[in-house]
């Protein structure tokens, strides 16, 4: 017999072993699945109530209405997922920004986030992209229990996957840094949904980064893709707004690698630590296999600028993936401008400044290609520029 603690104050109807019927109030709730016996003790707390839906007054098993295929969902009671919608999250530290519709989270970057210049690291970035995207949802009071997945696309079996995400990174966050991030969805053609998000610094309100995403649904059970049912669509579309973090026109494509690419990481096998809730490796996964192709002598370096993501199929646990890596730019005369900023042979006049030094010289780009033995899973383009030399 499975018996667990609930902190939930209802009012709760047990038949005893003798027949006779007993009403307890307010109480912390033990309560065995077969529902054949409760106790419990009193407790001070009233407002789990409403968050999980559950009506004061309530004299039956039956009438909770997180009882779930013939048993209590712990799982409901621990996350307090709201049912309507909340200004503000205390324990998140958001907020509905944009006039009730957009989102702004504070945020201070921690040790595990940075890496070994004390700077936010690319895939910290990107996973509080996600983490802000997700709690948006959250306070809109339509999240379901799904990976961001709003009641309509659970009742239709459907889930989100990113098709496109373009970042520009100006600067990276330091190591205890207070930053707000922003984030808001509009709409993308007819079956698309744009999700963006700008990065500021709360000390000095800096720009630090952008972001762009394009995002469609998928059948969860079939794997395909699918149009935004009405019903979804009624939930989404009152939270658009017609306001973009990077403006681009007409994307532009990016080519596809052959296996002449110059560099070349086989034999990527997914870990269970990889995969997400929707089950397929999570998308910031794909971008530290990209980035782990790139020579560590030009990582050293140079950082990130930009990165643009073109997703083709998703990736399970199963599946082997090779990393592919064409540079656009000859690494060798990247690595020798770097080596002689660094003895002061190229800056003018030895006094540390850059002089005439075109600035172009030192951005470098590279093309990106994860694939299956027969499919394609992700094509990216990256932008790099010098990194800033305290020495200089």
């Amino acid at each position: 017999m499975f018996t667990f603690s609930c902190p939930v104050s209802f009012s709760i109807t047990c038949s005893s072993s003798n027949g006779n019927i007993q009403n307890h109030g307010d109480y912390r709730v033990n309560i065995n699945v077969n529902g054949s016996s409760c106790t419990g003790r009193p407790i001070k707390h009233h407002t789990l109530l409403n968050e999980v839906g559950v009506k004061e007054g309530s004299t039956s098993l039956s009438a909770i209405q997180f009882l779930e295929n013939g048993h209590i969902s712990e799982e409901k009671i621990r996350q307090r997922i709201p049912r309507q919608k909340l200004l503000v999250d205390p324990y998140r530290q958001g907020l509905i920004t944009e006039r009730g519709v957009g989102y702004r989270q504070t945020v201070v970057v921690r040790s595990y986030e940075v890496g070994p210049d004390k700077t936010a690291t690319l895939e910290s970035l990107l996973n509080l992209f996600q983490e802000t995207a997700l709690n948006h949802v959250w306070m809109s009071g339509l999240l379901s229990n799904g990976f961001g997945a709003t009641h309509g696309m659970m009742r239709n079996n459907l889930i989100w996957v990113v098709s496109r995400m373009h970042v520009q990174v100006d600067h990276y966050p330091i190591w205890g840094e207070v930053i707000e991030i922003d984030t808001w969805v509009g709409a993308s053609g007819k079956n698309g949904m744009r999700r963006d998000w700008v990065i500021r610094s709360q000390a000095t309100g800096s720009t630090y980064a952008r972001a762009t995403s394009t995002w469609v649904m998928m059948n969860e059970q079939t794997r395909r893709l699918s149009k935004i049912p009405d019903e979804v669509r009624d939930e989404i579309s009152p939270w658009f707004i017609q306001k973009q973090a990077i403006n681009e026109a007409v994307p532009d494509k990016i080519v596809k690698l052959d296996d002449k690419a110059k560099h070349v990481n086989s034999d990527l096998k997914p870990k269970r630590s990889d995969l997400d809730m929707n089950q397929h490796v999570n998308n910031v996964k794909y971008v530290r296999w990209m980035l782990e192709t790139i020579p560590d002598k030009f990582l050293e370096r140079y950082q990130l600028s930009s990165i643009i993501l073109e997703y083709r199929r998703e990736c399970g646990s199963s599946e082997v993936v090779q990393s592919l890596c064409q540079p656009d730019e000859d690494e060798s005369f990247a690595n020798g401008v770097q080596q002689n900023l660094l003895t002061n042979k190229v800056l003018v006049g030895g006094n540390g400044r850059l002089g005439s030094l075109d600035i172009n010289v030192l951005t470098y780009g590279y093309t990106h290609l994860l694939q299956t033995q027969n499919e394609e899973i992700v094509r990216g383009r990256t932008r790099w520029n010098r990194k800033i030399c305290t020495g200089l």
